[in-house]
């Protein structure tokens, strides 16, 4: 008989699928997001996969409670994890609700694992590393709204944060996983034997070809015919616009380390986000033709995630289907817990992949073949604000950022201001001192002033500058915006100072001593800063 399993916050159903592959059933599983709940069930029809909340499911009485989970050998959750995330403003977001989930699954743990004849071996939760902070390690019955005198112990020795790359996964992605359960064995042991992005896109051939030849799952040892593999057979290119401001905020985001563009092929993938722009620092973009780039497909996405080239996703639209593999937990660092457990327990664990058999209930939107257009770039809106420094110019820490924070935006009273900014967070310093021309030699200054001289008559009121930054890139040719601004100022320093970028030079105000090429592009901006304040609306 296979050993049972019930899995809340199921999502797509990767906990589920690596439980599945190491040879479990998965019988209940609740999600309230319905293009998850039709994608558990599409691909684990033996599950009464249902759309609930599991909150509420927690708080039922006892014969409700019971009457609806099933008693199972094994429990898995993955708590939605916004709340508890890095990227939710910077880690310090609103707790109270991913805490309240994350009770409500433990609450359920406990009412299973300390019922009269339980059958609960272990229990697994997976969430987002910085939930450790929040997790306590022993829970009274009390803790978690129940009667009764027990304690349910969550952190165990084998509590800790795993990285999926190490388990055969080719994603550099980290989670916390704390609950009961042997300790999982990695499949990888080197750096060297990491699985590369390389090695998915290369089985997976090329998403503008559909071909009859067989595709070798990149995770499973087993093959497909190419055209048979749904939501891979298709291209959704970027925009100029788009690919260069992601290609921007990667390469120069400074203090946060470079990042690369295109995605780098020879290193395994990075964490597969549920949402993300793809003009985002943290957006996926593979390259394409010559300069042209492209997203991934999701089922690209889908086998960086690990999951089996026969697995579908349920979703009406790309976006859907894309946040269901980001939400999801890596099936292959799933099976690698699933497989300690079942053979702590001595259960045979199957060698062979085993086709998964979908269910018929649910109509299947498959992305082969979609058209998708490239779009088109919008105007900004009136109000939009910017803050952005001298690209590719920071030097010891510092950078020139101009901005237009100081605005009156609720008036249309637009103001832009040039600021001098050291390091970030709790060391953040921020300089606005007084420059003046005799700290540069003769000939920086004569090169100064033949570039302002050269650039005055496109200057225009601060009001104007706004409006101009507003436009699209089209519309803002012959004029100048504040990233023509900052471009053009960057080559002016670029041909002043053409070998020592890290030359420094003293000022009279703090911060006392500047790298050269800050203190000009400060110096220069500064100037043309006070040129456009003293101009009038047309």
């Amino acid at each position: 008989m296979n050993m049972r399993v019930a899995d809340f916050f199921c999502g797509a159903g990767g906990f589920s699928e690596g439980f599945r592959q190491a040879g479990f059933v998965t019988v209940f599983a609740v999600d309230k997001w319905m293009p998850a709940v039709n994608t558990h069930h599409g691909n684990h029809p033996h599950s009464n996969t249902i759309l609930d909340d599991v909150e509420r499911i927690s708080l039922l009485p006892d014969k409700e409670f019971h009457e609806l989970v099933p008693d199972t050998e094994i429990i898995i959750g993955s708590p939605p994890c916004v709340a508890f995330s890095n990227s939710n403003k910077s880690g310090k977001g609103d707790k109270s609700l991913g805490i309240k989930l994350l009770e409500s699954y433990l609450r359920i743990v406990a009412r299973k694992k300390f019922r009269t004849n339980s059958r609960l071996n272990y229990w697994v939760l997976e969430n987002v590393p910085n939930i450790e902070k929040y997790i306590k390690p022993l829970y009274t019955a009390q803790d978690l709204g129940l009667e009764g005198d027990f304690t349910l112990q969550v952190l165990y020795e084998n509590s800790g944060v795993y990285n999926s790359k190490y388990f055969g996964v080719a994603q550099n992605r980290k989670r916390f996983l704390c609950g009961q359960f042997p300790d999982p064995q990695p499949t990888i042991m080197t750096d060297e034997d990491i699985l590369p992005l390389k090695a998915i896109l290369d089985s997976l051939g090329d998403p503008g070809e559909e071909m009859d030849s067989l595709i070798t799952d990149p995770n499973n040892n087993f093959r497909m015919i190419s055209r048979d593999v749904t939501d891979h057979h298709y291209i959704k290119e970027l925009a100029r616009h788009e690919w260069k401001k992601a290609k921007q905020l990667k390469e120069d985001k400074g203090y946060m380390g470079r990042m690369a563009f295109p995605e780098d092929k020879n290193k395994p993938g990075r964490t597969v986000m549920a949402n993300s722009s793809v003009s985002s620092r943290e957006s996926v973009i593979y390259a394409y033709k010559k300069d042209r780039y492209r997203t991934p497909t999701v089922r690209e996405l889908a086998s960086v995630m690990s999951f089996p080239i026969d697995y579908r996703f349920y979703g009406e639209s790309r976006g859907i289907k894309s946040k269901l593999v980001g939400n999801a937990v890596p099936p292959k660092m799933a099976y690698a817990f699933a497989k300690s457990m079942a053979e702590s327990l001595g259960r045979e664990v199957p060698i062979l992949y085993r086709p998964i058999q979908h269910s018929s209930n649910f109509n299947f939107i498959n992305l082969n073949n979609a058209v998708f257009s490239i779009n088109k770039e919008k105007p900004k809106r009136d109000s939009a604000r910017f803050k952005y420094h001298i690209p590719y110019l920071i030097i010891n820490a510092y950078r020139v950022e101009l901005t237009n924070y100081k605005s009156d935006f609720k008036n249309k009273d637009y103001q832009w201001s040039v600021e001098i900014h050291k390091s970030q967070g709790p060391r953040a310093k921020v300089f606005e001192p007084i420059v003046h021309s005799k700290v540069f030699d003769e000939e920086t200054n004569k090169e100064i002033e033949l570039y302002i001289n050269s650039i005055q008559s496109q200057l225009v009121s601060f009001n104007k500058f706004q409006k101009q930054y507003c436009l699209t890139t089209e519309e803002r040719q012959g004029s100048l915006g504040p990233n023509e601004l900052l471009e053009s100022v960057k080559e002016l320093i670029e041909e002043i100072i053409q070998v020592n970028f890290n030359e420094s030079i003293e000022i009279d105000e703090n911060p006392q001593k500047l790298p050269t090429a800050i203190a000009i592009g400060y110096f220069v901006l500064k100037r043309i800063i006070e040129m456009m304040r003293r101009l009038k609306d047309e």
